[in-house]
């Protein structure tokens, strides 16, 4: 069956994810040494990094949307430091707008270039990047993030957005990512047609195998031809 659409994970799969929340929290915590230096007396930056990860973590139900959740954390942790007058959309958009300078990996943007002059291109995101931010919002027709449908991949409810937004069936469409549960083995259970990004070549660790893995972007064209 021809694939007519492609759909990306973004975090991890067009960039590294963990060097851009680290440069983010860094320059978070600065600000937080003006704006409100009591938590910074308390608190390291390694200290109130893993304070607001145990935060995260006491609220599952609320996994789809980052953007929400690190709200309630800010604002919970300006109540607690006397800081209750604080802007927490103020804090909020300056970790975001950092959150998003992303470095994309080599040859991104080429195969994006490439791959859109064939098939429709579309994003499926459990996390808050903004392509439009980060300057890659021309070469996608939808994006479709866990915030906005209010589930998270591996739901298959994500993916089903995605493909009413695609308005090609979901054998026609092959989805990219690099995660194997939420993007894999998610995308399978949807019908859509799954390619791995795997770089380091990890062993695949169980359940409905990819159609296809991939150590380099620049790989897809090929691959997609052989779906």
């Amino acid at each position: 069956m021809t694939i007519r659409c492609i759909t990306f994970d973004l975090d991890n799969t067009l960039w590294a994810i963990e060097p851009v929340i680290q440069r983010a929290e860094i320059k978070f915590y600065a600000w937080l040494e003006q704006h409100c230096p009591c938590v910074t007396r308390r608190y390291s930056l390694q200290e109130l990094t893993d304070q607001r990860r145990a935060y995260f973590r006491e609220y599952p139900q609320l996994r789809h949307n980052l953007t929400e959740l690190r709200k309630q954390w800010l604002e919970k942790l300006f109540a607690e430091h006397a800081c209750p007058a604080l802007d927490v959309d103020a804090a909020f958009k300056f970790y975001w707008r950092h959150r998003n300078e992303v470095e994309l990996f080599e040859g991104v943007l080429e195969v994006l270039e490439g791959l859109g002059r064939r098939y429709r291109i579309g994003a499926i995101t459990n996390g808050n990047a903004c392509v439009e931010t980060i300057g890659i919002g021309r070469y996608f027709e939808f994006v479709i993030s866990s915030e906005r449908i209010g589930v998270a991949k591996p739901a298959a409810g994500i993916f089903q957005a995605a493909l009413k937004a695609a308005q090609v069936p979901a054998s026609q469409v092959a989805h990219i990512g690099d995660d194997p549960g939420t993007d894999i083995l998610g995308a399978g259970a949807a019908g859509l047609r799954t390619i791995w990004y795997n770089p380091a070549l990890d062993p695949w660790p169980g359940g409905q195998n990819p159609d296809a893995v991939i150590r380099s972007l620049a790989q897809l064209q090929d691959t997609l031809e052989s779906l």
